[in-house]
């Protein structure tokens, strides 16, 4: 498979910009064109923000990558088959596919995509859940 065919999914979406990409709405076809995670890692889009207040202000690509960075919120996508499998380190798993976790800013092996970007983290880097990215980001700038 070349790699236009596998970004091909996303780039109906990457033309419009990359705050379309809702990884919760992404298909089982594009989930599987991404990187499978080997061993005790986990794959994770990061969250990125919209472009524009709720009062209808757009903000600059520069203040939206700055929130992404400082954020530090991200979807699970796919699990690797030994993640949280150590009984001795984890006593259940800390995350599962579709959730939206916290991990550490310089965390995991940044991989491009058309229109954004995925990592891949291992499995202990993870260092909260969330219920949505929202709630972190309307806590980080109060």
């Amino acid at each position: 498979m070349s790699e236009n065919e596998i970004t091909s999914e996303f780039d109906i979406k990457s033309k419009r910009g990359a705050e379309d990409i809702e990884p919760e709405e992404m298909t089982e076809s594009q989930i599987d064109q991404l990187p499978q995670p080997t061993g005790y890692r986990i794959l994770i889009m990061p969250f990125t923000g919209k472009k524009k207040t709720d009062g209808g202000i757009l903000l600059t690509d520069e203040t939206v990558e700055r929130e992404r960075l400082a954020a530090v919120v991200g979807y699970v996508l796919k699990v690797g088959e030994d993640a949280y499998s150590d009984q001795k380190r984890f006593q259940s798993p800390w995350c599962k596919e579709g959730d939206w976790v916290l991990f550490g800013r310089y965390a995991g092996a940044k991989i491009p995509l058309d229109g954004g970007e995925v990592r891949i983290l291992n499995d202990d880097e993870v260092i909260a859940t969330v219920s949505s990215p929202e709630v972190i980001l309307t806590t980080y700038k109060q």
